[in-house]
């Protein structure tokens, strides 16, 4: 896949079949939309596009900070999965969010992008104040010479799937019902810094850290069955997100997994955690003594849903 990152100026030089939006989450409705696009490319003989925005929009509109459910890094390395032939992550800005509608259509949509066929859902929206939608793409078809293809939104219980829709699950610790919506596991990515080691020296379990950052939009604070990637290899564990409130002091917001059947040192390797099942809410206990016994049950708990499932460690 070829990147253009935080550019304004650039030209794709081969015809494609592009299609435009947030793809926070590449839930199940991203998915149908980039099938759908692909499905274009084939039948018109282009390449595939997608073209999104490097800062959410509404922390420029809005001037609020927004949390999303897959970092920029994490959106690259789904979309890279897909095997998509061009991204664009355009820089979004007063300019941008000023621009008129047909300018986008014209200047970036089959100019730069060379969209010989746009791919969008019907809830599509771009340019100043969301004014572009289906209907004008539509309109300027003719014009500009291009295929439209609008794809109606994929549903769950008659409920458009979206990625407001997974952050609900996810603010209820629902993992499952997020990871339903979303077709495959949420996950935190990030290396592993060094803990405060109370993991390791008072309660026995060694674990690895990573810091989420800030605009990382995470589910209900709690401990889940977790499946971890360390470098293509694949461990069963024990994640806690949260603040750590047994501990005392201030404590950042972290991720912290207990991997069963792992011997080595972690630090400084970049890894994934894919969250499966909600254990319990993160809770204080009144000792580490407590708290040691209650991440035995939750290992025994996480080993006992991995072997239901014939996974191997």
């Amino acid at each position: 896949m070829e990147y253009m990152i935080g550019k304004r100026e650039f030209q794709i030089e081969e015809p494609t079949a592009v299609t435009l939006g947030k793809f926070d989450g590449r839930h199940r409705g991203h998915q149908k939309l980039m099938a759908a696009m692909k499905d274009a490319a084939q039948r018109y003989g282009c390449k595939t596009a997608v073209f999104t925005f490097g800062t959410a929009p509404g922390a420029v509109v809005e001037k609020v900070p927004q949390k999303v459910i897959t970092t920029n890094e994490e959106r690259r390395a789904n979309l890279t999965k897909t095997g998509i032939d061009y991204l664009v992550e355009y820089p979004f800005d007063e300019e941008v969010a000023h621009m008129d509608p047909e300018e986008f259509v014209r200047r970036i949509l089959v100019g730069q992008m060379n969209g010989k066929v746009i791919v969008v859902g019907t809830d599509c929206g771009f340019g100043y104040q969301r004014a572009g939608n289906a209907e004008l793409l539509a309109k300027l078809a003719p014009k500009y010479g291009y295929h439209l293809e609008v794809i109606v939104k994929e549903q769950d219980d008659h409920r458009d799937i979206s990625s407001t829709y997974v952050k609900e699950e996810l603010d209820r610790g629902d993992i499952e019902k997020a990871n339903e919506l979303l077709g495959e596991p949420y996950a935190i990515h990030g290396t592993v810094v060094h803990g405060n080691g109370i993991g390791d020296k008072k309660l026995g379990f060694p674990t690895a850290n990573i810091i989420p950052p800030p605009e990382k939009y995470l589910p209900a604070f709690g401990v889940y069955v977790s499946m971890v990637i360390v470098e293509d290899k694949t461990y069963c564990g024990v994640t806690n997100i949260g603040r750590k409130p047994t501990i005392k002091g201030e404590n950042p917001v972290g991720v912290e997994t207990c991997l069963l059947g792992f011997e080595g040192n972690l630090y400084g390797k970049y890894i994934e955690v894919r969250l499966m099942k909600c254990l319990r809410p993160e809770q204080k206990f009144q000792s580490f003594e407590e708290l040691k016994a209650q991440i035995g049950r939750d290992k025994a708990a996480a080993a006992a849903y991995w072997k239901s499932r014939s996974f191997e460690e």
